[in-house]
């Protein structure tokens, strides 16, 4: 017990014990909630890396998978949204990754997790790393300047093309051109693009289709550098600086179309245009602008009005929502219900046993129904009703053209039967007078001097002697 005493030396009263305060007593939800708040406001985004296993990938898209060590592991969750990084990528179970995400708890089980945004091997962040100290150097050199980047001939005649003839890249390009307009002339340089000394025959080729007149070919309108997909590694010699330089110092404008569209070079930054596809670059070199313009056009007309009224229901939909709850926070709910409807697809699918009969049946169904409509049966009828129609027009025009023909005589004849000439033929004149008039009685013929008499083979001129008087 705790005594207090005064100046003269005698004790006071003891001081009652405060009462203990009473206990804050949460519920689950909120106390994972807070948690979670201390997990992302304390760590936040972070850099792991780890082993994949216990890799899952939902019909959604979305994918799941535990990140582990020696020592520890924890719950990773990649989004559909974000799985387009993994083309070119070896994703499975036993890989060693490094993951960028943000670090969270997934409330309706109180698990903590990463929600994944970026993932790569591990090495790549040497390249990368590698990759964008060359990036920011060639960019401080002014090679990636804007201003210096040349327009794409809107119809371009020559195209000439660096890039592997055997890949699936060239295959892409060429049937996209061609059928979106024939008669570009493409050539193409072959060269390796992987390996160790593909850069250098990738600026080699460059440099010389630029000057084409020195290999005995014809100045190219533009140049393309393309290939398909790959990981880092595999597209590295297009991150060389002898490819970047190659193609700032080309005298013609240069497209890159290196990869999918996820993938970025040097080779892009350096170029003229960058196309995220060799399709792509297909489409853009062939575009038919004239075209283009006048649907847009005409499209705009007819659907301007509608789409301004859609756009004014969107946006009151739009401010109602941002009065509810789910605006504040729409990206973890959102998240969160994908988990959960993950795990309610897990349940759906270990308790359908009957799906695929049902599905198959189904197929069988509609296959019938399709087989019952094919299209092949209407176009034969169409195409014999077609050439019957052509040939009644044909034998219908024939009919006409032989009518006129024949009117046609029989006009021709009532005119040389009608024609002067046939009468002179026929022993007949005509007498004219001094001005050219025809004489038609002899009062007229006593009216002028001189007359002219024609016949069918010449004329005769004469005078007029004055009548002579009755004796």
């Amino acid at each position: 017990m705790q005594l207090d005493f005064d100046l003269k030396g005698t004790t006071s009263k003891p001081k009652p014990a405060p009462k203990p305060a009473e206990p804050t007593i949460l519920s689950v939800t909120a106390l994972t909630r807070k948690v979670r708040g201390l997990l992302e406001d304390g760590i936040g985004e972070v850099w792991v890396e780890g082993e994949i296993s216990n890799l899952r990938r939902q019909s959604s898209g979305h994918a799941y998978f535990t990140l582990k060590d020696s020592g520890s592991q924890i719950a990773c969750v990649l989004f559909a949204g974000q799985t387009a990084q993994l083309r070119g990528m070896n994703f499975a179970d036993g890989v060693q990754v490094q993951i960028q995400g943000a670090l969270t708890v997934y409330e309706p089980r109180g698990n903590y997790q990463i929600i994944v945004s970026r993932i790569q091997e591990r090495g790549v962040g040497a390249l990368q790393a590698k990759f964008e100290e060359l990036k920011r150097r060639l960019n401080e050199e002014g090679l990636f300047n804007p201003e210096k980047k040349r327009p794409l001939p809107k119809f371009p005649h020559r195209i000439g093309v660096v890039t592997s003839p055997t890949g699936a890249a060239i295959q892409d390009f060429l049937n996209v051109l061609h059928r979106r307009q024939k008669g570009i002339e493409v050539v193409i340089f072959p060269v390796r693009v992987q390996g160790k000394g593909a850069a250098a025959e990738i600026a080699e080729a460059i440099r010389l289709l630029g000057d084409a007149s020195s290999i005995g070919l014809e100045p190219f309108d533009v140049l393309v550098v393309t290939r398909g997909g790959g990981s880092l590694e595999d597209l590295w010699e297009f991150n060389e600086e002898a490819v970047a330089r190659a193609v700032a110092a080309s005298p013609i404008p240069v497209v890159s179309a290196v990869g999918h569209e996820i993938d970025f070079s040097i080779c892009d930054f350096a170029a003229d245009f960058r196309a995220p596809t060799p399709s792509a670059a297909a489409e853009i070199l062939s575009a038919d602008s004239g075209e283009l313009l006048d649907k847009l056009q005409h499209f705009t007309a007819r659907l301007g009005r509608p789409v301004i009224a859609h756009l004014s229901g969107l946006r009151s939909q739009l401010l109602s929502f941002q009065r509810t709850a789910l605006f504040f926070e729409p990206r973890r709910l959102l998240q969160e219900k994908q988990q959960t409807l993950d795990r309610f697809l897990d349940d759906l699918v270990s308790n359908a046993e009957s799906t695929p009969n049902q599905i198959r049946l189904r197929i069988e169904r509609h296959s019938r129904i399709l087989a019952d409509h094919r299209p092949d049966f209407k176009i034969s009828t169409l195409a014999n009703r077609l050439a019957l129609h052509r040939e009644t027009l044909d034998r219908l025009a024939n009919t006409r053209l032989c009518e006129e023909k024949a009117m046609l005589e029989r006009h021709s004849t009532l005119l040389r039967t009608l024609s002067p000439s046939s009468a002179l033929a026929r022993g007949y004149t005509i007498t004219m007078d001094a001005s050219g008039c025809i004489v038609r009685s002899v009062r007229d013929a006593l009216q002028s001097q001189e007359l002219t008499t024609r016949f069918h083979d010449g004329e005769v001129k004469s005078q007029i002697n004055p009548p002579r008087e009755a004796s």
